[in-house]
Parts: structure tokens; sequence; C-alpha cells
């Protein structure tokens, strides 16, 4: 299920032709259920070691914004890492409901609207694997610049199209997604973030960190041989098993000029 892709020849952006309305976006994601508390505290325990490097270079650690926050879990933790002030934009009910209660305050209900925040306030801004779901990812990296202080970090994880498992896969990559209104490789993501002001950017491939039970999930294989798999490697006890993969994804910095 995905919308008629096209492929820009300037930009390299794959994106949707045709995209849902604003409206209608927020209401999908409004509705949506959430069921991947676990992958999320995974996938933000991996978030934190391979933005180290990024955080080390901030001039201050005080306020930090995450777009498309889910539970709040990679918030939790960026407050470990010294952040004070802690801001989730996250249009899932479903999701903010199933966060802790000492997350919830942190939460705002809603699709990210740059007037809600006061301009250069933060320090950090992530949105991780959401800018393929906002309708303009270029409004959204502007926003982002201007709510940033001199000298702060925008953080961004995509998928890369362009990566090897997503070319071997074609339209059965898990990307190929109807809720996907655009799709990055590395030379879009960093034009992107080029255009829109940042310097100092920086474009690496990320690796996952899963348990196998939810790569298994995910793996495109016939159903009855998955079946067995995941029966096999669930009575064995492999499935708890903690796997790191580059599936095709790209951890994007740019910071803000001083």
């Amino acid at each position: 299920m995905c919308h008629r892709l096209m492929r820009c020849s300037r930009c390299d952006l794959v994106y949707v032709s045709d995209p849902p309305g604003q409206d209608e976006l927020a209401e999908a994601y409004h509705v949506s259920d959430y069921d991947s508390s676990e992958e999320a505290a995974d996938a933000a325990i991996a978030y934190i070691a391979a933005m180290r490097p990024i955080l080390a270079k901030l001039r201050q650690k005080t306020q930090v914004l995450e777009i498309g926050a889910g539970t709040g879990v990679l918030l939790e933790l960026l407050k470990s890492e010294g952040f004070t002030t802690l801001v989730g934009v996250e249009p899932s009910s479903a999701a903010i409901g199933a966060a802790p209660a000492h997350r919830r305050p942190w939460l705002r209900e809603g699709i990210f609207v740059e007037s809600d925040f006061e301009p250069a306030s933060f320090d950090l801004i992530c949105c991780f694997m959401t800018m393929e779901h906002v309708q303009d990812p270029m409004a959204t990296a502007m926003a982002a610049r201007r709510l940033l202080r001199p000298g702060g970090a925008f953080v961004t994880v995509t998928h890369d199209y362009t990566s090897l498992v997503n070319r071997l896969l074609g339209k059965k990559s898990p990307i190929i997604d109807i809720e996907h209104m655009q799709i990055f490789s590395g030379a879009s993501i960093r034009q992107l973030f080029s255009r829109c002001g940042f310097q100092d950017i920086s474009v690496r491939p990320f690796y996952n960190k899963y348990s196998l039970k939810y790569w298994l999930r995910l793996a495109p294989i016939p159903a009855a041989a998955k079946a067995s798999v995941r029966s096999f490697s669930a009575g064995t006890g492999l499935d708890r098993i903690k796997l790191a993969i580059n599936v095709g994804n790209t951890m994007t910095a740019g910071f803000a000029p001083l």
C-alpha cells in the first residue's frame, strides 16, 4: 500500500505526487494505535549512542524539542545527557496515553507548528523517522533552523531508498509505505539541510538495534517460513537477542549558524 511516487531529477527526493492534506494526515495519526514501546526504547538507546559526537559539539544543553516524540522515551534519555527543558510534539493520542505519567507533562498532542514555540529557543531539535511523514519537509527543516539558538543542532534519522537493502527489496521494502509522503537518499537529505542554511552538515549510515523478534516480523519471507523461524527462536530464547543492523537508514545533523 503506497501512494504514487515520483523522483526529482534535481534533488533526488522520492515524493508523493498527490499527497493528502494536512488535516487528513493529522486525523490519521491522531486515531492510530500504538504498539511499539519495546522497539521505541531500543531505537532511543541507539539514537543516543549515535548522537553523542553531535551532542559534544553543542554550545549548551538546556532545551530540546523532539518532533514525533512517541512516548517520550528519547526525551528521558536526553535528560540523562544534561537537558533540563524537555518538549515533545506527538500527533498520536495512543502514544501519549502509553507514556509513563512522569513523561506526559513533556508531551504536546498534535502536529508540529512552528508558531507554538519562541524563535531561537532550543539547543537541539530531533526528528527521527518522522521527516517522511510530514507534508513539507523543507518547511519543517526551516522551522527547526529558526527555532534553534546559534550553534544548536537539528538531527534527523531518515530512510535511504538508495541503500543496498532497499534496492534489493524494491517495492517489498518496508519504506514503501502509505504513511510516507517522501523518501530521502543521502544526497537529498544533505541538499535539504544545505538549502535551509545549516552548517557543519554530517550524513552517516545509522545502525538500528532491535531484538531478533522484531527483525523477523519485518523480514520479507513467506508467512509459513516466518512462522516456523519465529516459533523456533521464541522457544530457544534467541528472539530476545539484540542485533545492530544497517537497514538503510541515515542520521543527518546540521548546526544553526553562530
